[in-house]
């Protein structure tokens, strides 16, 4: 029996019909609800109970996404997605992708494809100048730039750095000896408690602390106290997360002040800026990145708001040996020359897992398509959306900012309880015209509208604030 097999000719004829049915999708994509309101198995039910014994031509599985899948999603690129943080992707990263997964090589060394590994290094070089970071997370110095596949791989391979160097080397082999901490914003993000668990502090490990109540910012007083209160308990403090943007109201925490404590300390300093670490591309922005001299660690993730489809997260150290030191493992098998001499990065010593997807292909087509202009364009135009929908916020009397909007997060309420405000979200949610969600800040339940998707213009912003307040018209004439 013959095995069946995608040719190259057949695959350049699917191949242009999926490209034509993406260009499709994108070309109609704002006449889309932006989410399904189906109940939950819609899908699945719409599906065969069996796979198909004969394989099936591309042509009969194109139809199958237009009836099945596309009216079960929820669009992140629709003008009209305002929800959590954007997840960008874009044509150079579409097709990026593409090329790497037709490739199919494996970097998990750079004996097993040295363009995966060289590539990566470089363009993470290309990223760290675009954003201005300090030269010590240069791969030409002791630090260098990886591609993980989130942020939260970004907190836990930092977390499992920190607890090497807090231990004095004894982790990696003998595991916890003693009760380490954690510290972060009570706006922190939640991987940091997820990594604290993984790598074996536990919840109780983590350290919340607490934030000033009008910007909501980590209070550098409250870290440094509870530093001292874990050291008198005979705790070793690991390492401190700060955040540039949390992800309830993207607050910037005080870098300067908390970089001297840790530095004062010996913790392990990482910065998360998973949103609004792409807005440093944009010189007036970079304020927000001001005293990142200090971290040891610091992760953006170009698929949030960078146009640079996921999984992409960016993450840098300042001293790549410590990371390599502690989460190296080296069986026979994968001992080769190149490795051996030391000329060469092997990346599978920057992450957890060992294998490795050549990311840096749909980063380097973004690079090179957009080029540093364009990026900043894509990035201003954000802001700008935001403030123009901030500003009708503040001239209506019967609503409020919540918080500041440095980025192109705005978290507003209409002065009204609760359960008012979360009816507000539910019926703009379910009308298909627009996506938001919601946080609390100050305990008060607020609404959070996100921008980012590159189709979103002006007209998206100004149609949303009036889908906005005729809601709220009816809900208040109650």
């Amino acid at each position: 029996m013959s095995v069946p097999h995608m040719d190259p000719d057949e695959f350049r004829r699917a191949g242009h019909a999926v490209v034509d049915w993406i260009a499709d999708y994108w070309a109609t994509l704002e006449q889309l609800p932006v989410a399904p309101t189906d109940p939950p198995g819609a899908v699945a039910s719409a599906l065969p109970a069996a796979p198909p014994t004969v394989g099936e031509p591309i042509e009969a599985v194109l139809p199958d996404l237009d009836r099945i899948v596309v009216p079960g999603l929820t669009h992140w690129q629709h003008p009209g997605f305002f929800g959590y943080f954007p997840a960008n992707t874009s044509g150079p990263s579409v097709l990026g992708d593409l090329v790497s997964a037709g490739l199919g090589v494996q970097g998990m060394l750079w004996a097993t494809s040295p363009a995966c590994t060289e590539l990566e290094t470089v363009t993470m070089d290309w990223l760290a100048q675009l954003l201005d970071l300090p030269q010590r997370f240069r791969s030409t110095g002791t630090g260098g730039g990886v591609i993980q596949d989130s942020a939260s791989s970004a907190t836990l391979v930092a977390t499992l750095a920190a607890l090497h160097r807090a231990s004095g080397g004894r982790w990696r082999d003998a595991g916890i000896d003693r009760r380490y901490r954690a510290y972060t914003s009570v706006h922190g993000h939640s991987s940091i408690e997820k990594a604290a668990r993984i790598a074996g502090l536990g919840t109780d490990g983590v350290r919340s602390i607490e934030v000033d109540p009008d910007t909501q910012a980590l209070l550098p007083d409250a870290l440094r106290a509870a530093i001292e209160a874990d050291l008198a308990a005979g705790d070793v403090p690991a390492i401190v997360v700060a955040t540039i943007g949390t992800t309830s109201t993207t607050a910037v925490d005080p870098l300067p002040e908390i970089g001297a404590i840790c530095a004062e300390y010996g913790i392990w300093l990482h910065v998360d800026a998973a949103y609004a670490g792409a807005a440093a591309v944009c010189p007036e922005l970079r304020w927000s990145h001001v005293g990142l001299e200090y971290a040891d660690s610091y992760c953006f993730d170009p698929h949030k708001w960078l146009l640079t489809g996921f999984d992409c997260d960016a993450f840098w150290v300042a001293d790549r040996a410590e990371l390599i030191e502690a989460l190296t493992v080296l069986p026979e098998f994968l001992r080769n020359a190149a490795s051996d001499s030391g000329a060469v990065i092997d990346y599978r010593d920057w992450q957890v897992p060992l294998g490795r997807r050549f990311r840096a292909l749909k980063l380097w087509f973004v690079l090179r398509w957009y080029g540093a202009e364009g990026l900043r364009a894509h990035i201003r135009s954000g802001v700008a959306l935001a403030a123009r929908f901030a500003d009708r916020v503040r001239s209506d009397n019967r609503f409020e900012l919540a918080a500041a909007h440095p980025f192109s997060l705005v978290c507003f309420r209409l002065r009204a309880d609760d359960d008012t405000n979360a009816e507000l979200l539910a019926r703009v949610n379910r009308s298909g015209r627009a996506y938001l969600t919601h946080t609390r800040v100050a305990s008060r339940y607020t609404l959070r509208l996100a921008v980012g998707s590159p189709q979103t213009a002006e007209r998206h912003v100004d149609e949303a604030w009036a889908l906005l307040t005729d809601t709220a018209a009816d809900l208040l004439a109650r």
